[in-house]
């Protein structure tokens, strides 16, 4: 199933990263700094930003240094490949900043008294956690799981949309996006389970339940 961002989409904006890459490589920058400095940022935007009610500036933040996703893959694949450490790192950093981002708009819905949104950045949370851990467990075990409506880099892009329109005055925006964004990680966890099922069966051998 087509993502929510397109592949074409993705490309543009990798051609865009390219030459920065490039650049950051020819000053000695590791990727894996990158990483780090991203999460750094993403922290930054969420919990001393967000988290204080400053929607806008927070998801404008969290939004920017989230493109580091792209930025440290770029680099890597032009200095000959991910290491196995830069991709461990990758994916513990990508569950660190979720965890702020989704911690302190819960923080800041609590503060508000909006304990369904509240329950919705839980969800999110939770749900979140098992997009991630369910492609993961899965390409362990030597299967395949590239899909779902929604990746990481969506579901920040609908948390955002509605942080930034809650900040500029439209009511409720934000757990609006919240319990969409909920739904839709709800549903990826789902299309990933059978998709995992369906090459599971395949594999197995003949005769065996």
């Amino acid at each position: 199933m087509a993502k929510i961002f397109q592949v074409s989409a993705r490309a543009g904006m990798t051609r865009v990263v390219e030459p920065i890459a490039r650049a950051l490589l020819r000053a000695g920058v590791t990727p894996n700094a990158v990483t780090v400095a991203g999460t750094v940022g993403v922290l930054v935007g969420a919990l001393g930003f967000g988290a204080r009610g400053h929607l806008v500036a927070g998801a404008l933040i969290v939004t920017l240094f989230a493109l580091t996703d792209l930025l440290d893959g770029t680099m890597a694949r032009m200095s000959g490949g991910s290491t196995k450490f830069g991709a461990f790192l990758d994916s513990s950093m990508d569950r660190v900043a979720d965890s702020a981002v989704f911690g302190a708009v819960a923080y800041w819905l609590a503060t508000q008294g909006n304990y369904s949104g509240v329950a919705a950045a839980l969800v999110c949370l939770a749900a979140g956690s098992l997009v991630s851990y369910v492609k993961a467990r899965a390409e362990g075990l030597g299967m395949t799981c590239n899909v779902g409506i929604a990746e990481r880099t969506e579901r920040l892009l609908i948390v955002g949309v509605g942080g930034i329109l809650t900040g500029v005055g439209v009511d409720r925006a934000l757990e609006i996006a919240l319990w969409l964004l909920a739904a839709v990680s709800i549903f990826t966890v789902g299309q990933r389970m059978t998709h995992v099922y369906r090459q599971a069966q395949q594999l197995q051998p003949d005769g065996q339940a």
